[in-house]
């Protein structure tokens, strides 16, 4: 997955982690503005809405063992902090509309070490594990093999319908905002916003299994011509050798 995450278009995403400006052609949902021309007839000129930025929390104990980590509130280990750290410079060169984060401390402390300031929404909590909190894929498997979360949800918590009507609000919300061009930035949980890019690009939620996402990995979701599409997927450049 990480060969096909680096085949997405990044506008020239280097080592050095700056990104620079990408050209999300026409896309649809798009503003427009009144203006002049040399005739003084006034014409409509068209707005690009701005883009999402995704960027999921630090390293913590549990996601370096593969532990599922739902409402469990973990905190973000030294390396976790040092790669939200690294973040901060690439935001703040940006200027959001929007910023909003998932209420858990794993998240809220990756937005402030990265330098925001986010409205804090429920909606970008991560999937709620139920039964299966705490617990590997390969522990999970050997009481029910060939399990996923995308697939089969986990009893007591939450299936992955449940998990696109939240991100769905997200992504409304992020869409409304962006209308005047300026982007907007999401920070949240791997499993949750697996689904926000999957949903941003109008497929089922259960094809999130398809997009890798590791922690402190930076993504932008924004358009070709009318049609929304995944600019930059995965990203850890930025990262602390």
């Amino acid at each position: 997955m990480d060969a096909l995450a680096r085949n997405v278009p990044t506008a020239g995403v280097g080592r050095t982690g700056r990104i620079g400006s990408l050209d999300s052609g026409s896309p649809g949902g798009q503003a427009t503005m009144p203006t002049s021309g040399a005739d003084g007839q006034e014409r409509t000129m068209t707005q690009k809405p701005g883009r999402v930025w995704l960027v999921r929390h630090g390293a913590t104990e549990w996601s370096e063992s593969g532990k599922h980590t739902g409402t469990t509130d973990v905190t973000l280990l030294e390396s976790g902090e040092a790669a939200a750290r690294a973040l901060a410079p690439l935001l703040a060169e940006q200027s959001f509309a929007l910023a909003l984060s998932s209420p858990l401390i794993r998240a809220r402390r990756t937005a402030e070490l990265a330098g925001l300031h986010p409205e804090i929404t429920d909606d970008l909590r991560e999937w709620d594990y139920g039964d299966y909190e705490g617990r590997t894929t390969a522990e999970i498997r050997q009481d029910a093999p060939d399990w996923t979360i995308f697939s089969d949800g986990a009893p007591n918590g939450e299936l992955a319908g449940e998990v696109a009507a939240r991100v769905d609000r997200v992504i409304e919300r992020a869409r409304e905002a962006a209308k005047g061009g300026q982007d907007v930035v999401c920070v949240a949980h791997g499993h949750v916003l697996r689904v926000l890019g999957v949903r941003w690009v109008e497929m089922a939620p259960e094809d999130g299994r398809h997009f890798k996402l590791g922690t402190a990995a930076l993504c932008i979701l924004g358009y070709e011509h009318e049609h929304p599409a995944i600019e930059l997927w995965n990203d850890t450049s930025h990262m602390p050798a």
